[in-house]
């Protein structure tokens, strides 16, 4: 398989080559964040491992051009950022994992398996449950006519939702399945309180039910999907 590594320190970039590539991944190694975006763009990489500093745009704004553009690829961000902000940061951009310095390398070679094994994630039809609709392929959210602006994780939250209406989902598998490891069940607290300031306050609904002791359901009145 074969990885893109992103950090302006070459002595980083070697250590970590040498480390993958004796695990058997093959490794591109770039400095800045624009060499980042058009070498994403253009190869079919099982995975970056992103910076966070970086000499020209940094590894956030990295991420949320990739994904604008429509590439999928999985991230895993590393940065001697530890705060719970930059964190949330990271992943809100569309980074799939953030691993903070130092870093066990066992640690970092069980994050990118797990990130690899899911590979790029898939861009199905639009979903639509009663009058909210979201279109994975171009990142919009309607709530009848009107649009709601998401950020990455809001949406993939929403997304994982809405393809489950009808059905408790527990804080457990919107870990497993949205974050990719066990980052706290306090985090999807969170995240369901911004939806639910989006989605649900500002039109009157409460969509999103609470269970108690277990997680979530988006509770249907009609659910169907829709060609993109």
């Amino acid at each position: 398989m074969r990885l893109l590594l992103v950090d302006d320190d070459r002595r980083v970039l070697a250590v970590l080559e040498n480390l993958l590539r004796r695990e058997g991944y093959q490794c591109d190694r770039v400095q800045t964040g624009m060499q980042a975006v058009v070498a994403a763009m253009e190869n079919p990489y099982g995975a970056l491992v992103l910076d966070v500093s970086l000499p020209d745009i940094d590894g956030f704004e990295v991420s949320r051009r990739l994904r604008d553009e429509g590439c999928w690829t999985p991230i895993l961000m590393l940065t001697g950022r530890g705060d719970t902000e930059d964190r949330v940061t990271g992943l809100d951009s569309g980074a799939d994992d953030y691993l903070c310095k130092p870093f066990e390398k066992a640690e970092l070679l069980a994050r990118l398996r797990s990130l690899t094994r899911r590979g790029v994630s898939p861009r199905p039809p639009s979903i639509v449950v009663d009058d909210l609709r979201l279109d994975p392929a171009d990142h919009s959210v309607f709530r009848g006519e009107q649009p709601i602006e998401l950020t990455t994780k809001e949406f993939a939250l929403l997304e994982y939702l809405m393809r489950r209406a009808g059905t408790v989902v527990s804080r457990a598998e919107l870990l497993d399945s949205i974050w990719g490891y066990r980052y706290g069940a306090k985090v999807v607290d969170v995240y369901v309180s911004y939806l639910r300031n989006k989605i649900d306050r500002p039109f009157g609904h409460t969509s999103i039910r609470t269970v108690r002791g277990v997680g979530y359901e988006l509770v249907p009145g009609e659910e169907q999907e829709v060609s993109a």
